[in-house]
């Protein structure tokens, strides 16, 4: 199964520099390291959001809706510079 970064470099026109074995087992653990952080980060944010709900809060559900958006971005974008990383090597 490749890599959501093999995918995009496909797409791109290829890649010069075919991942080794290695480095195809570091990228598939820095995905399932940051699946598992987003995963964490959404579970507690969305029960801020739920709970702003349940007091008739839109603002403070709106708060959590935008923190929560923006550390998913963050550590999608912290997984994708170790993957590039992981590809420099």
């Amino acid at each position: 199964m490749k890599s959501s970064y093999e995918l995009a470099m496909e797409r791109m026109g290829g890649d010069e520099n075919p991942l080794t074995d290695e480095q195809k087992q570091k990228i598939s653990e820095i995905e399932s390291k940051y699946k598992a952080k987003i995963a964490e980060r959404k579970i507690f944010l969305e029960k801020s959001v739920q709970d702003a709900l349940a007091k008739s809060d839109l603002n403070e559900a709106e708060e959590a809706r935008s923190i929560l958006a923006q550390e998913v971005a963050k550590l999608e974008a912290k997984a994708e510079a170790e993957k590039e990383k992981v590809h420099d090597l």
